[in-house]
This record gives structure tokens, sequence and C-alpha cells, in this order.
């Protein structure tokens, strides 16, 4: 295997990864704040502005990995 299989292989490896990882924290996020909005109703807004800022964060990595597979793609 050359350097390009491999780096072909690890960058789509980790890509998987970071797309799984992502779904999980953001499948836990949304089930912890709608639990919390589910608890105490009239903190909606303050709970859906952490959840939104939160997901954003969470998907980044996604992204940034992403981006990573699209620099090496070329390579």
């Amino acid at each position: 295997m050359d350097f390009k299989a491999a780096m072909d292989l690890g960058v789509a490896i980790a890509l998987g990864m970071a797309a799984f990882g992502s779904a999980i924290g953001l499948g836990i996020a949304v089930s912890s704040a709608m639990g919390a909005i589910s608890r105490q109703p009239e903190a909606n807004n303050k709970i859906m502005m952490s959840l939104i800022i939160g997901c954003a964060f969470i998907e980044a990595i996604t992204i940034y990995v992403l981006v990573f597979a699209f620099m090496y793609a070329g390579k």
C-alpha cells in the first residue's frame, strides 16, 4: 500500500468516526435538552440557546474533518 492509498483510507476512516461521534453527541444533547425543557418549560429560551450553540460546536468537529478530507484528497 502506497502513501496515497493509506492517506485516502485514513481520511475516510477519520471522517466516518467524526460523523458517528457527532451524531451520537447531537443525539445526547438534544435528548437532554428536551428532557430539561419538559421538566422546566419556563426555561425554554435559555435551554434552546445553549442547545443551538452546543450543536454548532459539535457539528464543527465534523466540518473540520471534512475540510481536512478535501484538503488531502488532491495530494
